[in-house]
């Protein structure tokens, strides 16, 4: 499982010019992948690390702050461009498997304390923040 981690002041999902999810205040913005091997235990440990990962304002994490997380799937974090011009998307899992694991790293979190945002599975999504420092971070578990 990999995460794309944002320092943001705030950050939003659209879908169909409705905003699906959004965060107002100093937070993390996370883009989730999901490959054929992960596992509802790597879905946890991601959430544990999003959760308490130090990135925010003076070292601070979301769990020290109480700052809020907004996370997005993203398929296309297991893209390959290696060969060519055109990614390939096999590593990246389906949907059937991803959503479920994408749904458990979103209940861990709320179940660590954390208040959580989300964007809308497989929906075209336009996806906007005010990224902070900047500061960006690739987890991987």
């Amino acid at each position: 499982m990999r995460a794309v981690v944002q320092r943001v002041s705030q950050a939003s999902v659209t879908v169909d010019g409705a905003v699906v999810g959004e965060i107002t205040r100093p937070g993390l913005m996370a883009l989730v992948g999901v490959t054929h091997t992960d596992t509802a235990a790597e879905a946890a440990k991601i959430a544990r690390k999003l959760w308490t990962l130090r990135i925010l304002e003076d070292e601070e994490s979301c769990s020290d702050t109480n700052a809020p997380l907004l996370v997005v799937s993203q398929f296309t974090l297991y893209g390959d461009a290696r060969k060519g011009r055109r990614p390939t998307w096999q590593a990246a899992a389906p949907g059937p498997v991803a959503a479920p694991l994408v749904d458990a790293v979103v209940e861990e979190l709320r179940a660590l304390g954390a208040e959580v945002a989300t964007g809308e599975f497989g929906a075209r999504m336009s996806v906007g923040l005010t990224n902070e420092g900047p500061f960006t971070v690739v987890l991987e578990v």
